[in-house]
């Protein structure tokens, strides 16, 4: 999506040869108009697969997934990455490494939130090493309910997720493939789409 590749030139920063730092933009200052076109495009992709539910992880993909629910005129569940004092013991839950903190997490989704009627979109802002999308599967699986497709607003190619997960027959959507950055020229080559 040439869009989004403009906002990434224009405002991403490349931190190094496989970090990209877009919160200008997407990840703690949005871009609404920006967010208005990434769910349109996943809208348009996926509009005819009867989807039921959208499914995140908290945080940076809560606000993708806000408008492409309210785009597709479904529900949105986000798994927690922390168990409250005030949710039930009846939850499906997994494990997930954090590419961007380090560190191990646990991901919760209330039984109540996603069932075997379910068909799930899963959306979120980066698709790196894939731990975070294969834990939403993982979570949707327990459920019984049926991963559809996946929405990814950047996939590092480089890292090879994205093309892990469509040979095992996943729909994934990304709408801006990045396979190469490099640190000192800040160069950014992006996938022909």
């Amino acid at each position: 999506m040439k869009e989004l590749e403009n906002y990434i030139l224009k405002y991403g920063k490349v931190l190094s040869n496989d970090i990209l730092k877009v919160d200008s933009f997407l990840n703690q200052q949005i871009d609404i108009n920006l967010l208005e076109l990434l769910a349109s495009k996943w809208y348009q992709e996926f509009k005819d697969k009867n989807i039921t539910k959208i499914l995140t992880i908290e945080a940076s993909g809560i606000a993708l997934a806000t408008l492409t629910a309210y785009k597709f005129n479904v529900h949105l569940v986000f798994a927690k990455k922390s168990k409250s004092s005030n949710m039930s013991d009846n939850l499906y839950k997994a494990k997930v490494f954090s590419y961007t903190h380090h560190i191990n997490n646990e991901i919760y989704v209330d039984k109540a939130y996603l069932n075997e009627f379910d068909n799930v979109l899963i959306i979120d802002d980066f698709l790196a090493n894939g731990e975070a999308v294969t834990g939403l599967i993982n979570l949707t699986r327990q459920a019984n309910a049926k991963v559809v497709g996946v929405g990814i607003a950047i996939e590092k190619g480089f890292q090879k997720a994205g093309d892990i997960l469509r040979n095992k027959g996943l729909n994934v959507k990304s709408l801006a493939i990045i396979d190469k950055m490099d640190e000192i020229t800040k160069e950014i080559v992006f996938r022909e789409l």
